[in-house]
């Protein structure tokens, strides 16, 4: 069972126990999948919407001057655990070596790959440029 069906799951749930937040951004999720061409979503891109999401509420919050919302704690909820700064920047000083890059953003391919959806992009991007 994916994250797409344990949503589902999770929805029903949500509404035997009236909590109205959590049945609102869980239908939103469930609402972008209907818009994917294809209707059996992996994991990975499960996560890729949750994320999108995430952003365009933390956009619309920073326009309106709020700091922050339950739709977007309930949301993060959904995501995996993500790294540390300092988990990643020991993977990096294990795996990655530097000087066989041009330009040391380029590493973030390999980075990225490993850790995955684990891993914000901005947070291994500012890892790689205090290096």
């Amino acid at each position: 069972m994916g994250l797409q069906d344990d949503l589902r799951n999770e929805l029903k749930i949500a509404m035997k126990a009236k909590e109205t937040e959590r049945v609102g951004a869980i239908r939103i999720i469930i609402g972008e999948f209907g818009r994917q061409s294809t209707k059996d979503l992996n994991d990975d891109q499960v996560i890729a919407i949750i994320k999108k999401l995430i952003k365009s509420e933390r956009e619309l919050l920073g326009s309106s001057g709020k700091d922050s919302s339950e739709y977007l704690t309930i949301l993060e909820g959904y995501l995996p655990k993500q790294a540390s700064e300092d988990e990643i920047r020991e993977w990096i000083a294990a795996n990655i070596d530097l000087a066989g890059f041009k330009n040391k953003m380029q590493a973030m391919r390999p980075i990225m790959a490993h850790f995955g959806s684990a891993a914000d992009g901005n947070t291994v991007k500012n890892i790689l440029q205090s290096i």
